[in-house]
């Protein structure tokens, strides 16, 4: 999957998926509200099936943080989600945590929904009482030491609370491997580009600490237990739907933006076909556009 706390389709922006905004890379999430809350927004449903899972253990929380919230969507899904509960939405970002305010107003969980501005995970020593569910999606990998950050987050959790990580997955998809020009397998290569780019995020964070991925064993070093791990897939087939046809757009653009350096001319002047509007084969015209992504959830207890 990307590493922009997204769900990119090819991959475009990753490097911060999900809600992380703040810590560490080179991205100006605040510039890229709109396309943070259309991916979030478009991948819903599949947000609305994790929290249903974590509901079957985390039954009436009285405080959920959504640590590195980016501009609220999942935050004022939770709100929903659990009604007695709530919600705090945390990040380093002050812009993105104005539209997730104002996100709250709009949907009438304003009166059980704060905000708290700072950098992960010191800023979560700010709440006033632990959390029953702490979930991070996406925001872990934007954090030097992430071992020593899992535990920071267990910290902040009530006995008995549960920590939520979304990291990993499959990278996304949103074209054929031969789209009628150019060389086939441009997603595949841009997956490269991205892990690439992603490898180099990791390594300048202040603090870098090279992990092995291995999620559950992480969370049991920082003292939790590992109570399962689920990935849960968003599948929009072709035809798709206007936003889903924007968002496309929108990611592979900022994916010709990001890789420039990284692709050679023909896959720049195909990504340039892809994009054109007036051109019968970019993804605002041809009809085989999807979007197909999963992520990765995985679910830990502190000991009461």
């Amino acid at each position: 999957m990307p590493h922009d706390h997204q769900a990119h389709p090819g991959n475009p922006a990753q490097h911060g998926h999900g809600h992380g905004h703040g810590h560490g890379g080179d991205v100006d999430w605040a510039t890229m509200a709109a396309l943070l809350e259309a991916e979030a927004e478009l991948l819903g449903p599949l947000y609305a099936r994790a929290l249903a899972w974590l509901g079957k253990d985390v039954t009436e929380p009285g405080l959920i943080v959504d640590a590195g919230s980016g501009p609220g969507v999942i935050a004022c899904l939770m709100a929903e989600t659990f009604p007695g509960a709530r919600v705090v939405a945390a990040d380093g970002s002050e812009p993105l945590l104005e539209r997730a305010r104002a996100r709250a107003a709009r949907q009438g969980v304003a009166d059980r929904f704060d905000t708290l501005a700072g950098e992960l995970p010191g800023s979560l020593a700010q709440l006033d009482y632990p959390a029953d569910l702490l979930w991070a999606s996406r925001s872990l990998h934007h954090l030097g030491d992430q071992k020593a950050a899992l535990a920071a987050f267990g910290d902040r959790l009530a006995p008995g609370g549960t920590l939520a990580i979304l990291e990993g997955g499959l990278p996304s998809r949103c074209l054929p491997r031969e789209i009628g020009f150019g060389r086939p397998g441009l997603q595949a290569r841009l997956d490269v580009a991205q892990e690439e780019r992603f490898a180099r995020m990791r390594a300048e964070l202040p603090g870098s600490v090279p992990e092995t991925e291995d999620w559950p064993a992480l969370l049991t070093a920082a003292g939790l237990k590992h109570t399962g791990t689920r990935s849960f897939l968003l599948d929009v087939p072709a035809p798709v739907p206007e936003r889903a046809r924007a968002f496309v757009a929108g990611t592979l653009t900022r994916a010709r933006e990001i890789h420039a350096d990284a692709l050679d001319a023909e896959d720049l002047a195909t990504l340039d076909r892809l994009l054109d509007p007036t051109d019968p084969g970019s993804v605002h015209r041809r009809p085989d556009v999807f979007v197909l992504t999963a992520h990765t959830v995985h679910r830990a207890v502190r000991p009461v």
